[in-house]
């Protein structure tokens, strides 16, 4: 329940820019797909699957969902294990599921984790993206 209220305000935290350029020092790449993490996200997601007392199978499902002003938005949640046809990303042990229709929209994209007197929650950085709505809960490419 814990990561389910923290990554409510995911859409609130939406960030899209324009380059598909990362901090090296700050990105940690998953294999497979360009889809990157950065450490303070990593460690975030591993605090929440700790507190869930998720399995040994879980990891952390990030889609991208029609929705929104703009058209899509994201979707992060904790699950016991991947569903048919996930593509199934490691990094440092932390399992990313990925279906089908979401790869698209997720290619090339950072999720980070801020903290700020404003809030804390994840952004996602996306090149592919071509605008988001005034609100900043959804995006378009």
């Amino acid at each position: 329940m814990i990561f389910r209220e923290a990554i409510a305000g995911v859409e609130s935290h939406l960030e899209t820019v324009g380059t598909g350029r990362y901090n090296s020092t700050l990105k940690r790449r998953i294999v497979g797909m360009e889809l990157t993490l950065t450490d303070t996200a990593i460690s975030e997601v591993r605090k929440f699957m700790d507190a869930e007392n998720a399995g040994g199978e879980a990891g952390l499902r990030i889609r991208v969902v029609p929705g929104g002003c703009s058209g899509f938005s994201y979707s992060m949640q904790i699950e016991d294990g991947p569903r048919q046809g996930d593509e199934i990303l490691d990094r440092d042990g932390l399992r990313v599921f990925v279906d089908m229709f979401s790869r698209q929209y997720l290619e090339g994209v950072q999720v980070d984790y801020v903290s700020s007197v404003m809030g804390s929650g994840f952004t996602f950085s996306n090149p592919n993206a071509t605008g988001s709505c005034g609100c900043g809960s959804s995006f378009t490419v």
